[in-house]
């Protein structure tokens, strides 16, 4: 997919110190815990490779060969099969309000769909208004408690939706 000179396209190896860098670099802007996050995440450093299994898929956005955005879907750890989650969406500045984090966020719950999955789970921080304020548009109801597994203990946002 690709907007202009913006492409989505799936993760690969090359690209690993690229979103990790758009990763980290969103903690110390909005303000977010480092621990209990996907900060500290082992997986984050290896993007790629985290994203090997048949019913998971990362995508990044490029922009004129530069990674500045991604985000994926794995099953949620520890939790029902055909339940998804949205992870590790992140943006650099310089890919916000263009509406290509609208894109990607389309793509991930098309492919969510695609895999088969029932539902799909989000976790994120409440000083990402305007993260938040998209996820409501989309249908994710807030939950009152985290589903799962995830490890980010830091998060205190808990969102799904019904995807059939």
């Amino acid at each position: 997919m690709s907007k202009n000179n913006i492409v989505i396209r799936e993760i690969q190896a090359r690209d690993n110190a690229q979103i990790e860098a758009v990763i980290r670099a969103c903690f110390p802007e909005f303000g977010l815990p480092l621990v209990g996050t996907a900060y500290e995440d082992d997986e984050t450093p290896k993007m790629f490779e985290s994203y090997q299994n048949a019913n998971e898929i990362y995508y990044v956005v490029e922009e004129n060969g530069e990674v500045i955005g991604g985000g994926g879907i794995k099953p949620l750890k520890d939790f029902e099969l055909d339940v998804c989650e949205i992870q590790k969406m992140y943006s650099a500045p310089k890919m916000r309000g263009k509406g290509y984090g609208k894109l990607l966020f389309e793509k991930c719950l098309e492919s969510a769909k695609a895999l088969g999955y029932r539902q799909c789970y989000l976790e994120s921080a409440s000083q990402l208004k305007a993260a938040i304020h998209i996820y409501e548009k989309y249908g994710f109801r807030h939950l009152d408690e985290p589903l799962g597994n995830t490890g980010h203990f830091s998060c205190g946002v808990w969102m799904i939706k019904d995807l059939q």
